[in-house]
């Protein structure tokens, strides 16, 4: 685990689409995007590193639901892909994040190393990998995501299927539109989760009910590539192992490419299909 006293919970002030399925059945559905978004350049990617063990998580929590509603359309003319990392490293507060994972500690150390911060802190936003910011300062975040390089978004065709009743398959095809050089990027697959809502009895959140949307759930990757072209199609697929009371209804996958540097490169969305 990082050291505590590299880790902070900050707050305000702080210096610091999818398509309707084109085919579907009982055991599957497929989805083909093909937008006039992604001909002029894909979403960029927010991601939220979070806590509900950290007291001004909530705040930024809102923040990413109304970013998702579309509340800042008028502010910000620029799809995104919003994705929310739920971090254990405050559990020892006193309230153990039912979304937490260690794996998505590591994930935001990786940040941290890769942009060359010297702390560790919720909420934190990154885009596209490159820049980051106070996930609590609006200003901030709608700034970082206006001005955030963007690139041709894939052209993957996803096929969604329930191999059995505790695990769904992502099966991925089509060209990443983007030209990959011998340095090479993988592609990451997340399945999230909209309308969460929890009663939090303890830690600094006591009392309150704590609402969060796009949380990750699930995270692979599908594969590494190196030395293609963008029009080259690549296939893969992932398998991930549901939690009890999965509804495909309020969950979405999302694929992007990232290099070892952890910056992203293209960005796509899918929405689940109900009774999948």
């Amino acid at each position: 685990m990082v050291p505590r006293r590299l880790l902070s919970c900050f707050g305000r002030g702080s210096n610091s689409k999818a398509k309707n399925p084109t085919a579907s059945d009982h055991h599957a559905t497929t989805h083909d995007q093909t937008t006039e978004e992604q001909r002029r350049g894909g979403p960029v990617v927010v991601e939220l590193f979070s806590s509900q063990g950290c007291a001004t998580s909530p705040e930024a929590e809102l923040l990413i639901s109304r970013l998702g509603r579309g509340d800042f359309k008028d502010e910000l003319d620029v799809p995104i892909i919003l994705l929310s990392f739920h971090v254990d490293y405050w559990d020892y507060m006193g309230w153990k994040d039912p979304f937490g994972s260690s794996q998505w500690t590591v994930r935001q150390k990786g940040y941290i190393e890769a942009l060359k911060l010297d702390t560790m802190f919720t909420p934190q936003v990154l885009i596209q990998g490159t820049t980051q910011c106070v996930g609590t300062d609006q200003d901030a975040v709608l700034s970082n995501i206006r001005s955030a390089a963007r690139y041709p978004s894939p052209t993957l065709q996803a096929t969604f299927e329930r191999p059995s009743a505790d695990t769904l398959q992502v099966s991925l095809t089509g060209p990443l539109r983007t030209k990959i050089d011998s340095r090479g990027v993988d592609i990451m697959v997340a399945l999230y989760e909209n309308g969460l809502v929890t009663d939090c009895p303890k830690g600094e959140n006591k009392g309150r009910v704590l609402a969060n949307d796009y949380v990750i759930r699930k995270f692979e990757k599908l594969c590494t590539v190196k030395d293609i072209s963008a029009k080259k199609s690549i296939n893969g697929t992932v398998n991930f192992a549901l939690w009890e009371g999965f509804n495909s209804s309020k969950c979405g996958v999302a694929v992007f490419l990232q290099n070892s540097s952890l910056q992203t490169f293209g960005a796509q969305n899918f929405q689940l299909p109900e009774n999948l």
